[in-house]
């Protein structure tokens, strides 16, 4: 495992000021995390970046490739009804094939669980992630926006099915299976396993399963178990029975998604393709987050529509801040907004949810390359 190289303390001092400005209690987060539930959030292709370890009761866990998840587990535990956090400390990603870059790095960030104004509140993380990663040095910075709420409002808008629009949203960090979605005779197959059980309930089609296992000798691993594959195996055929996007559908959901310019002119092009109720006020939410972005010069920033990050719990506002010297795949800060990761881990909160983390040894202007 690779790690960092070590980071003048002036510097990290620097970086960690902006967080420190924003208040928030001072959080640890597991060294490790259930590998079921990163797999369930960003899907199968984000395994082999993970260092898998056992837990405690020799179920499958992961190094933690991030502190989101598993401080959003902490609030949950605590039934705090609202909560601001800050961290810092390492994460753990297995490094691409070939690459040279950190497997330990250090991450420095806040994650918000606070009623309010969210377009307010997700400016102030882009603009915490914004000032941190300036703060390491580095002049070549710029900022990219995303927002997988306005991709639902603008399907909304061009009249797509609701269970095909919740695929499509659920699909955009996931971009070949959002291809095969957006494919117009790609229509899903269950498979013969799938036929097999999507005709029991999801208790008997396990047992079924887990008999087809034994009986084969095979003992599965890897964080699944009878019911897990149960439950997706009869999703899967589900949405193979799903209605599809129509000619007109796909082809606006593309222009849409081929949107990107400085934030004020990506609203005005998504405007000019569709207007309804949902994408005016998710519009008129975003006057307000470039309002108040106003401290960042506007030659730096941009929105792009197909912009999606790899952790599939993002729900509202993403974004990150990347520098030139290092490329659009090593980001310097990054965030989001993720109202539905609490649900999703357990207990749904009347709060929304917001985070941000810098990576110092990127920020550094020395730092990694």
């Amino acid at each position: 495992m690779r790690p960092e190289a070590p980071i003048p303390e002036a510097v990290l001092g620097a970086i960690r000021a902006p967080f420190e400005a924003a208040g928030g209690a001072p959080v640890e987060s597991p060294l490790a995390e259930p590998l079921g539930v990163y797999l369930d959030l960003a899907g199968e292709a984000l395994r082999e970046r993970l260092f898998l370890v056992q837990g405690p009761e020799r179920e499958d866990h992961c190094l933690r490739p991030d502190f989101t998840v598993g401080i959003a587990r902490r609030h949950i535990a605590s039934g705090a009804p609202s909560g601001r956090y800050v961290y810092d400390g390492p994460a753990f990603r297995v490094a691409p094939v070939g690459s040279t870059r950190s497997e330990q790095f250090r991450q420095v960030g806040l994650e918000a669980f606070e009623a309010g104004d969210k377009a307010e509140a997700d400016a102030e993380a882009a603009l915490l992630a914004w000032r941190a990663a300036v703060a390491g040095g580095r002049d070549d910075l710029s900022l990219v926006l995303g927002d997988v709420a306005l991709f639902g409002a603008f399907l909304d808008a061009i009249g797509v099915n609701g269970r095909v629009a919740a695929r499509l949203t659920t699909a955009l960090s996931r971009p070949t299976r959002f291809e095969r979605e957006l494919t117009v005779d790609a229509a899903l197959q269950a498979g013969p396993l799938a036929e097999l059980l999507i005709g029991l309930d999801e208790a008997h089609a396990a047992a079924v399963l887990e008999e087809i296992w034994s009986l084969a000798g095979i003992d599965p691993v890897g964080g699944r178990g009878a019911a897990d594959v149960v439950h997706r195996l009869t999703t899967r055929a589900a949405e193979a029975a799903a209605p599809r996007l129509d000619d007109k559908a796909r082809d606006l959901t593309r222009r849409y998604l081929t949107i990107e310019d400085r934030p004020t002119s990506a609203m005005t092009a998504i405007s000019a393709l569709a207007r309804g109720k949902a994408l005016d006020s998710a519009l008129a939410a975003w006057e307000r987050r470039i309002a108040n972005l106003a401290e960042i010069p506007p030659s730096r920033v941009r929105f792009a529509a197909g912009f999606h990050r790899p952790f599939g719990y993002y729900d509202g506002l993403l974004f990150e801040v990347r520098s030139d010297a290092l490329g659009e795949d090593q980001a310097v800060a990054a965030g989001g907004r993720y109202d539905g990761l609490p649900a999703r881990l357990g207990r749904p909160l009347a709060t929304g949810a917001v985070g941000c983390m810098v990576r110092p040894g990127r920020a550094w202007k020395d730092g990694e390359a």
